[in-house]
């Protein structure tokens, strides 16, 4: 980690992977208190999403009244922390056990690069683009946000492609199954 503290470097590690650049790996700590200190990024992270809360809001999707808004917020730190919890215990039963608190630090600095790369696929669609465009935009940032994760894990387990898309796919459970139940609450 740099001297510029954690979350500085969290994400400027963060920005140099979303780049395929494996020296952001670097910017996480190797150590658990680095990796507490990581989960900061769930803070960073809030404003894209409630940014795109808002832009779903006004594209069709349900009104932020207050219990939407409640329990939106709920399934995002249960999305956070639920894989973060899975993943240690994935991530040991690998034998990975040393490399997880970079893992986990490179995880969460690249959440709020996602956020932002999903926020970046839908500024076209805001800006009355073509639908063709609109859509085409939406799916790369999407994209680009999975293959961000996939990337990341790969690089912080030292492990292979298919072995990262198995550690990842916890996480794209997860995330569905809480959008799901968002979704029949009347909230997603």
């Amino acid at each position: 980690m740099t001297p510029e503290g954690p979350a500085l470097s969290g994400l400027r590690g963060a920005l140099l992977l979303a780049r395929g650049r494996p020296e952001g790996l670097r910017a996480m700590p190797a150590d658990m208190a680095g990796a507490a200190r990581s989960f900061l990024a769930a803070a960073v992270g809030l404003p894209p999403f409630l940014i795109l809360l808002a832009i779903g809001a006004r594209g069709g999707g349900p009104s932020l009244t207050p219990p939407v808004l409640i329990l939106q917020m709920l399934g995002y730190v249960i999305s956070w922390a639920g894989y973060a919890v899975l993943s240690h215990r994935l991530v040991a039963a690998l034998g990975k056990e040393a490399r997880w608190p970079r893992f986990i630090a490179a995880w969460n600095w690249v959440n709020v690069v996602q956020y932002l790369l999903l926020l970046a696929g839908v500024l076209p669609a805001l800006a009355g683009a073509p639908v063709w465009l609109a859509q085409t935009a939406a799916l790369l940032g999407q994209g680009w946000a999975l293959w961000l994760e996939w990337y990341a894990i790969r690089l912080a387990l030292d492990t292979t492609g298919l072995l990262a898309a198995a550690v990842m796919a916890p996480d794209v459970v997860l995330g569905v199954a809480v959008a799901m139940a968002l979704t029949a609450a009347g909230v997603g």
